[in-house]
């Protein structure tokens, strides 16, 4: 009985400080940001990070994250993908929304800010490679298993970044993957709770609230209730709940 509440008692201190207190002081600092108060209020325009006129003879693939609305922004980010085929002069936006139907295509600018919040490039590619998996992309996003009304869960999942990470797992000649604030990316998607990922990883979850994935992509990352904490010694990071992936090199 000693050693099962001893277990127990390390278990929650070790979730305390690993998961907890750091989600608990990104809240802080979230908190004293300035926010629209809803989503009326918030801008969605094209932030520009994006180049207005792409290169017509180049196949380019994006994707592009930003942290979502309200309180959940402390917490999570939104992701989504952007492609542009070879010929095209202007780009197409894919991600998922929790209202009508969850798959949606160029409902918003391409680089369009989200909640406000301005987006990064997460991830990159273009010319002859971006060409040849652009059409992969494109049936992995078609073949997506949860896009009829009512399939959205904000919480574990299946939600946008769900969609993105099950995107670019089955295309793993990306060698993408979605930022650790992702929260929902680790809910299983096609149904495994115990598995081998594309890219090589192992990984087990338990429905997307609580999984462990060990491989040379990511090192070992610990996902709680959404929150990821985790080190790549091969890239030399270390993921911190809501903070997200920090260098150990800078």
């Amino acid at each position: 009985m000693k050693l099962v509440f001893r277990f127990v008692s390390r278990l929650v201190l070790f979730l305390l400080l690993v998961f907890i207190l750091p989600a608990l002081v990104h809240l802080g600092v979230w908190s004293m940001m300035d926010r629209p108060q809803g989503w009326r209020h918030a801008t969605w325009a094209s932030s520009g990070i994006l180049p207005k006129e792409p290169p017509v003879d180049k196949a380019e693939i994006y994707v592009l994250t930003a942290r979502t609305g309200g309180l959940k922004g402390a917490f999570a980010t939104h992701s989504w993908i952007v492609l542009k085929p070879v010929g095209a002069s202007t780009y197409d936006r894919y991600d998922v929304v929790g209202w009508g139907t969850p798959v949606r295509k160029n409902a918003y600018d391409a680089d369009g800010h989200w909640y406000s919040n301005k987006p990064e490039i997460n991830y990159h590619l273009t010319g002859g490679k971006a060409e040849k998996l652009l059409p992969l992309v494109e049936e992995a996003i078609a073949a997506y298993r949860w896009r009829e009304r009512g399939d959205y869960t904000i919480w574990p999942g299946p939600n946008s970044n769900t969609f993105v990470a099950n995107v670019l797992e089955k295309v793993p000649a990306l060698a993408a993957a979605t930022p650790t604030t992702g929260v929902g990316r680790d809910f299983p998607a096609d149904g495994r709770w115990i598995g081998q990922r594309s890219n090589g990883d192992l990984f087990a979850t338990l429905g997307g609230y609580f999984g462990i994935v060990v491989g040379s992509g990511v090192g070992i990352e610990i996902n709680f209730l959404g929150l990821v904490a985790g080190i790549n010694p091969l890239a030399l990071e270390i993921s911190i709940p809501a903070f997200g992936a920090l260098s150990l090199s800078d």
